[in-house]
């Protein structure tokens, strides 16, 4: 270990500067919009300006990002910026980057906010605040400090190494080891069976040196507890049992200890054929969904007398296995701990404190039960308020995901936030007297940031225009970086005062010259009435607005993730697809992008409306969707399309498999064909486990209803996708060359994973989809 107060050099080198906001202007007409061209990406559209962070002085702001026109395979960069008018981004050299790293790190604050603590590379650092004067505390190669936090004076930090906690003293340079956590099983704890007993016993009463052997074990053992009786008690985890968190109390006094033992498991090898070593390598990958799961213990060490008290935070949960756990930080007297568990079938988060008293005694403060699955955008925002103000948490106990507070006894509940909209992010400000929200208040299409007093109170609306707004505010609360963008416009870094009208400064521009000369629309929403009498938001692209004549046919897009918000105001992630659209528009395509139900941004009932079987009701969302393209536009069922990735490749099978009569011709793209062999976090939530629920595996899965494909399909995939494994559509190839269907082709993609990387790779898939439109859907 070093010196603790060793200064860092903070190394500024600068090399070549981004062109100004100002400068980046479109000249020359746009180039023609070909799908090579479309599918350059980040070459053409750019990079949104990424972990925007402001320094301590408020003076920089730091993103990552790279110039317009940087080559695809070129990783983002660091950049910084001053927030005004005409600055320019700088790219910072390798060696700044590095230097300034642990600046820019997130870490614990002192409760005079004087300090704050971070890891970076393994080691802490010392931030003074505001200057930003950074201090290495340790360097110590082969060992990891992590987690660092201060003790209520802001004299000592806590921090993680290996299984146990330390204490850096900052007043005398000292290290303390205040937990002997050690690996299981105990050494005297070994277990036997009747016949190894006595074994173990006839060789004691028969050979002496045997005896002599337990007599000097015995002693050695005597005189290593005598040695040890005056340190730190040793705490004996079980066998292959390993330690996740160590959360101090302000005090030191009580660490919460979190711990894991794997379940037994298989995890599935995916083949990468295209790798360096010339020879097929295999990639480790995740298990499938209902395999063994871990089994978790909450623990309260009294750092005194290193006892450590094990409790239950779901009492009925007598297995010990949770879909999620997690502490939410102890309260400012360092009394009590906040723990969220989610019971191991998704239906209840338990949202308790953990006292440190004698008894480590668990109090239930709020309970969220669902019939399907416990979720949300900001189903795990929750944390202390100030002082003995209580607790606060974000819920869909109304059906909306909402802000609401309990008293420290769980007491005085009360909801912060309501309305037919969603809190989609939560956290408090650094002097905790009001809570950053980022939400869909104004319109279920659009982001906006608030500010609300945790006293009570209105909340403060501090971004207006149309499209989302992502906002970080400045150390003093003056000013906001905004990453901002609208339907037709890729994210860029603003900075705006949090007070007054001052105009908005672009501190970005992301896309080419040649990208901005081409006219992108706004797309319209629009509501399609469902079946079941529901409206469903969709974008529609039509060829009039691009100033084309229909041809007679329409395209359906289904996004992936199931739970994603993709029909809104401003840009989407999907910006290959929103190009792509525009292109099939120019082609006399009418395309629509829905929201189907498990969509996010629009409540609980509208995300839980596929419990126990997906390809239910948000498949007849595209099938009503078809039907409003039939009845409203004249549109005949054989010429209209669908296809998308992952979940929307998924969707994309079962349209043409149990729903054909309703569509021409389908793209299935990087899909799950057997939901039985997909990952356990997403899909036990809303199908359980296969080997408890056979039937909503059954009728959710497209391979059990191969027999019903009629229409032509293309199944493109890659081969090294570790998310859903190419496996899945060889297993329905194969289901479909024993079915005898010949309207189906594929595509394989050897290098590439779940998201594409190369042009040439998107490019080739792409081409395929139109080709397969254009051959099926085109009037003859």
């Amino acid at each position: 270990m070093t010196s603790p107060w060793r200064l860092v050099p903070v190394f500024l080198l600068i090399v070549s500067g981004a062109m100004p906001a100002a400068a980046q202007t479109s000249s020359g007409p746009a180039p023609e919009l070909t799908i090579p061209w479309i599918m350059r990406g980040a070459e053409t559209v750019g990079r949104e300006p990424a972990d925007v962070r402001w320094s301590p002085d408020g003076q920089w702001l730091y993103f990552n990002w790279l110039e317009p026109g940087s080559a695809w395979r070129e990783p983002n960069r660091l950049f910084r910026v001053r927030p005004r008018e005409g600055a320019v981004p700088e790219r910072l050299s390798p060696a700044a980057a590095d230097s300034i790293a642990p600046l820019l790190a997130t870490g614990a604050t002192s409760r005079d906010g004087r300090r704050r603590v971070v890891s970076v590379r393994n080691d802490l650092f010392l931030i003074e605040l505001p200057s930003g004067a950074i201090r290495r505390l340790t360097d110590t190669p082969g060992a990891a400090e992590q987690s660092p936090s201060f003790d209520v004076a802001g004299n000592r930090i806590f921090f993680r190494r290996e299984t146990n906690l330390f204490a850096f003293d900052l007043v005398n340079w000292q290290v303390t080891q205040l937990t002997n956590i050690r690996p299981g099983p105990r050494p005297d704890s070994a277990q036997t069976t009747p016949q190894r007993a006595f074994l173990v016993q006839e060789e004691r009463r028969l050979l002496g040196a045997v005896r002599d052997r337990a007599w000097r074990d015995s002693l050695e053992r005597a005189e290593r507890e005598a040695r040890e009786a005056g340190g730190l008690a040793a705490v004996h985890l079980q066998r292959n049992e390993q330690v996740d968190q160590l959360v101090p109390s302000p005090e030191g006094t009580h660490v919460l200890v979190l711990t894991s033992t794997p379940g037994e498991t298989r995890r599935t090898g995916v083949p990468d054929y295209v790798a360096p070593s010339g020879y097929t390598e295999t990639l480790e990958t995740r298990i499938k969904v209902g395999d063994g799961q871990a089994r978790r213990r909450v623990g309260l060490l009294t750092v005194a007398t290193g006892r450590v008290s094990w409790i239950r935070p779901i009492p009925s949960d007598s297995g010990m296995v949770y879909a999620y756990l997690a502490d939410a930080g102890w309260n400012d007297a360092g009394t009590a701990v906040l723990l969220m568990a989610i019971s191991r079938d998704y239906t209840t988060r338990h949202l308790v404190r953990i006292d440190a008293d004698s008894a480590a005694t668990v109090r239930s403060l709020d309970l969220l039960r669902d019939s399907a699955w416990v979720g949300g955008p900001c189903g795990r925002c929750a944390g202390w308020l100030a002082g003995e103000a209580g607790v606060w948490f974000v819920s869909e106990a109304d059906g909306f995901a909402h802000l609401y507070t309990v008293a420290p006894d769980g007491s005085r509940r009360e909801q912060r936030t309501r309305g037919r909209w969603e809190v989609l992010a939560a956290e408090l400000t650094p002097d905790r007297t009001r809570w950053a929200l980022h939400t869909s208040e104004p319109s279920l299409y659009e982001r906006h940031f608030y500010l609300l007093p945790t006293a009570g109170g209105s909340r403060e609306r501090l971004t207006t225009d149309v499209g989302g707004h992502t906002v970080s505010l400045s150390p003093d609360g003056r000013w906001m970086a905004d990453v901002y963008s609208t339907a037709n416009r890729p994210p860029e870094l603003f900075v705006r005062p949090t007070r007054g009208s001052g105009k908005p400064i672009q501190l970005t521009t992301s896309p080419t010259a040649e990208w901005l000369a081409h006219t992108w629309i706004k797309p319209d929403i629009i509501e399609i009435p469902a079946s079941d009498g529901v409206p469903v938001p969709a974008r529609i692209y039509r060829p009039a607005d691009v100033g084309a004549r229909p041809n007679g046919a329409a395209v359906i897009f289904v996004h992936g993730a199931g739970y994603l918000h993709n029909v809104h105001n401003y840009w989407s992630s999907y910006y290959r697809e929103y190009q792509f659209h525009h292109f099939l528009a120019r082609k006399g395509y009418l395309v629509l992008d829905i929201d189907y139900r498990a969509s996010a941004g629009y409540g609980r009932d509208w995300r839980t409306a596929i419990y126990r079987h997906m390809g239910g009701r948000d498949l007849q969302d595209h099938v009503d969707g078809a039907r409003y393209l039939n009845r409203e536009l004249g549109i005949s069922f054989d010429r209209i399309g669908i296809y998308g990735g992952s979940y929307g490749g998924f969707i994309t099978l079962m349209a043409l498999f149990t729903e054909a009569k309703y569509f021409g011709a389908g793209a299935a793209l990087r899909s799950v064909t057997d939901w039985a062999h997909y990952n356990h976090p997403y899909t036990a939530a809303i199908l359980n486990e296969p080997q408890e629920d056979s039937v909503a595996f059954r009728r959710s899965s497209p391979i059990y209803f191969a027999e019903g494909l009629e229409d032509p399909l293309l199944i493109a995939h890659g081969m090294v996708d570790v998310n859903v494994h190419f496996q899945d559509v060889v297993r329905l190839s194969q289901r479909l060359i024993e079915l005898g269907k010949v309207n189906w082709e594929m595509a394989v993609y050897p290098v590439e994973d779940h998201g594409f990387v190369r042009p040439d790779s998107w490019t080739d898939e792409y081409r395929r989809i139109f080709d397969l439109f254009e051959r099926w859907l085109h009037p003859r």
